[in-house]
């Protein structure tokens, strides 16, 4: 059997080493390798096990009721539901939510691919990834990480949604006017480009979408914020 090497845990500040040859639990059990909390009884007593098989470590949702969190390098968020699994391929956190607050878990596998980050930062013009010869200005990339700032942030406070218009020009301290024309000037000029979904309700989803998966806005991003 392929040797997937030893799997980094790093939960409550506590850094765990896991063999190959082990599981690492966790849940509201004091049984569990990791404890999260448990006197918070909307968490399962096992919400979760990590083990290696086939060369490859794997995420199981050993709840049968409670969903686990699963956030990715880039900070999109997915689901994974009870009695599900996930291969760890590459570095994620994972999230347990219960009634006394989220717990988290992030996960750094051996082998984990590292994509060469889009160079991005300072000042001047940014040529897109995706988009032709869209060009995003050091005051577009500002304004994108102040609207998708949640999904850049560490659990508890991640949150994979985009922040209003307003919230987002009051971090900055512009006029929120200014943020929307800014971003409906670049969401026009993308659109004309190619990139799809930017325009309708979801239209904000989709362009943090474009901007996490292209590397033009990431978690490192954030010191432009403060």
């Amino acid at each position: 059997m392929d040797d997937p090497g030893t799997l980094v845990v790093v939960a409550g500040g506590t850094r765990r080493e896991v063999a190959p040859d082990r599981v690492l639990t966790f849940g509201r059990a004091t049984s569990c390798d990791v404890v999260l909390d448990p006197a918070d009884t909307a968490l399962s007593r096992t919400a979760g096990r990590l083990a290696a098989e086939g060369g490859t470590w794997w995420l199981t949702n050993t709840s049968s009721t409670r969903p686990l969190g699963v956030v990715d390098d880039l900070g999109l968020r997915s689901v994974l539901p009870p009695g599900r699994r996930l291969a760890v391929e590459a570095p994620v956190t994972v999230t347990a939510e219960g009634a006394r607050g989220a717990h988290a878990l992030a996960l750094t596998p051996p082998a984990a691919a590292v994509s060469a980050p889009v160079e991005a930062g300072g000042g001047g013009d940014l040529p897109t990834r995706v988009g032709g010869e869209v060009l995003v200005s050091a005051a577009d990339k500002l304004a994108l990480v102040a609207l998708f700032a949640g999904y850049l942030e560490d659990p508890p406070r991640h949150d994979p949604n985009p922040r209003s218009y307003a919230a987002a020009a009051t971090r900055l301290g512009w006029p929120r006017t200014t943020l929307v024309k800014r971003v409906e000037h670049l969401r026009t000029r993308l659109t004309a480009a190619g990139v799809p979904g930017l325009s309708g309700w979801n239209a904000l989803w989709a362009l943090a979408e474009w901007a996490l998966t292209t590397g033009m806005v990431r978690k490192e991003d954030l010191a432009l914020l403060r």
